[in-house]
């Protein structure tokens, strides 16, 4: 790899999608509040609590 300031192929930030700075937020697609990221982000999102009780629900089906 070389030292030329290329990050192309670098490790890649898997810790979740970026946090909104501000207004206007994405909507939940469950109970349809602001949610933290920003309306921009593509994907399924979801409010803290929805994602809490996502997260409930997944960990329990096994």
């Amino acid at each position: 790899m070389s030292d030329d300031g290329d990050d192309t192929y670098g490790p890649i930030d898997a810790s979740g999608p970026p946090g909104a700075g501000g207004p206007p937020y994405a909507e939940c697609v469950l109970c349809r509040k602001p949610t933290e990221y920003p309306r921009s982000y593509r994907g399924i999102t979801l409010c803290p609590v929805c994602e809490w009780q996502e997260a409930q629900r997944t960990a329990c089906s096994g």
